[in-house]
Formats: C-alpha cells, structure tokens, sequence
C-alpha cells in the first residue's frame, strides 16, 4: 500500500511540471506541438540517467518508485504525443503530423541513450563498463 502513496507524490509532482512546462509553451492545437515534444524527449533523458544512477545501495526503492514511475510516468505523456498525431492528421496536417513522430522517435532514442551515457559518467563506468553488464 504504501507503493502507491509513494507512486502518486511522484505522479502528482510530475503531472504538475508537466503542466507547467505547457502553459509555457503555446498549445498544439495552434501549430506543431512543442510542448510534449519537449516534455517528452527531457523525460527520456531523465530517465535514461535516473535508472543508469539509481543503485540499489543509493537510492530506495521507495524513491525509485516515486520518481522513476509515479514523477517521471506522470510527466511524459504518450496519450498526448499520439493525441497530437491524430490532430496534425485530421487537419490535413501530415508533413508536420510526420515530423514531429520522427523527432518525437528520435529525440527520445538519443536523449534516453544520452542519459544513460550521463549516469555511465557521474558513476565512473564507461560505456564498454555498462554494455558488459
């Protein structure tokens, strides 16, 4: 029971940021969607390093559970990315529908593999390090 309190502080903090992040930055439905473009790949950044430094002998699980589940689950958003598709698509919209699917594909591939990198450094392993494990 107490797992879930501890996913929904991080959910709740990371729905929030979110939230934040896309009152900053103009709506989807007034042009290409920058916004979840942005929360999506700095999530996938983040958790690329999150779980590249989360150590069992540093981080609780408790901790893991409300930052790598409930915070960062909450603020990236796949309903919003494939929502945003279907938009720029029903608008007639499909070189900036395909655009930002590939950016969206890409960005996150390579910022989650640039997190991982982070944490490989911040740890003091290399790449070849991680790779063997």
């Amino acid at each position: 029971m107490k797992e879930i309190l501890y996913v929904g502080a991080g959910g709740f903090l990371g729905t929030l940021t979110r939230y934040v992040i896309q009152l900053g930055i103009p709506a989807a439905n007034v042009g290409f969607p920058w916004a979840v473009l942005l929360i999506n790949a700095l999530g996938s950044l983040f958790l690329g390093w999150f779980f590249t430094i989360a150590v069992p002998d540093k981080i609780t699980p408790q901790l893991r559970l409300a930052i790598g589940t409930g915070f960062t689950g909450a603020f990236t958003t796949f309903s919003t990315f494939t929502l945003d598709i279907v938009r720029l698509s029903d608008g007639s919209m499909w070189m900036k529908a395909s655009i930002y699917m590939m950016a969206s594909l890409l960005a996150g591939l390579l910022l989650c593999a640039l997190g991982i990198r982070l944490g490989q450094l911040m740890r003091g392993k290399s790449a070849q390090d991680g790779a063997a494990t």
